[in-house]
């Protein structure tokens, strides 16, 4: 794939110029996955170590997309030895800075939220009283993870704007009955997209990696197409908010217009038989005829 012309750096692809950083707790909460997972798999040579600073390793968006690329893998019934394999013969067979940046731009997490930590008494703060009773719900729909006393949220905007929308009066159930039918909705946008572009720049064999040649053009035309895709979901969420928002409005005030329409001419249907009525009580009476004369 010849490499295009690389636009100038806009604000539509900040997640590309900033690599977030994790612990390892941090990461295993982002990969979906446990420390001890993080632990087995560097030891199997199937993880990058992370970068030391002092005593504390950090690790970055690309060990995020390597951990969901194992994940996939092992839940199509692969094993870990077969994923090993696998790897060594990726990293082997090119330049393994060209297939991380492949895997990074492709698997990478999209949202650079940072997992938040809370207690059950701020959930109760957040939520208000019902908050226990929504906690299974909530992280049936991953917005929590219980971790021992305490709960984590990944993406802790998502809670807030949660606790938000209930402060307003929303029942939490409600809403997250919403947020669970919602779901399959976004799942088949997302899917659409990403057909869309893999029916453009994956011109290659299903059973090999691009050349090496082309990798680099590969990686910047992912990553300048990922905050397109957010540009488009957006923009058309905001579009069927507002039209369903003003049919609301419109079928609301069309149906206090018809009741009002609806008054008045019931109004001036009385009106005018109380007209009719006092007009008849006014007007002269008939002469009576006058009985004939007998002869």
């Amino acid at each position: 794939m010849p490499k295009s012309s690389t636009p100038p750096e806009t604000e539509l692809a900040p997640e590309r110029a900033t690599d977030s950083e994790y612990t390892v707790d941090e990461l295993a909460r982002v990969a979906n996955t446990t420390v001890r997972n993080v632990r087995a798999y560097q030891d199997r040579d199937l993880l990058m170590p992370p970068d030391k600073r002092g005593r504390v390793g950090i690790y970055n968006d690309s060990h995020v997309a390597r951990l969901k690329l194992i994940n996939h893998l092992l839940s199509r019934g692969y094993t870990l030895s077969n994923i090993q394999d696998l790897i060594k013969a990726i990293d082997d067979g090119g330049d393994l800075r060209s297939i991380l940046g492949l895997e990074n731009a492709i698997g990478g997490p999209w949202s650079h939220a940072r997992p938040k930590t809370y207690s059950l008494p701020e959930l109760i703060k957040l939520f208000g009283p019902q908050a226990p009773s929504s906690l299974t719900r909530l992280a049936e729909l991953g917005l929590l993870e219980r971790k021992g006393l305490s709960f984590v949220a990944r993406n802790p905007a998502m809670l807030d704007a949660a606790a938000a929308t209930v402060r307003e009066g929303i029942p939490a159930r409600e809403l997250l009955d919403v947020l669970e039918e919602a779901r399959p909705h976004f799942d088949a946008i997302a899917r659409v997209l990403v057909e869309m572009v893999v029916r453009h720049l994956d011109r290659y064999d299903a059973g090999a990696l691009p050349p090496a040649t082309d990798m680099p053009a590969l990686v910047d035309a992912i990553w300048r197409l990922r905050p397109l895709s957010t540009v488009f979901v957006e923009n058309e969420i905001l579009r069927a908010l507002e039209e369903q928002s003003s049919d609301y409005l419109g079928g609301r005030v069309a149906t206090i217009l018809d009741q009002k329409l609806g008054r008045r001419g019931t109004t001036e249907v009385e009106t005018a038989a109380a007209d009719a009525s006092e007009s008849a009580e006014k007007s002269p009476r008939a002469a009576k005829k006058p009985a004939s004369k007998k002869r």
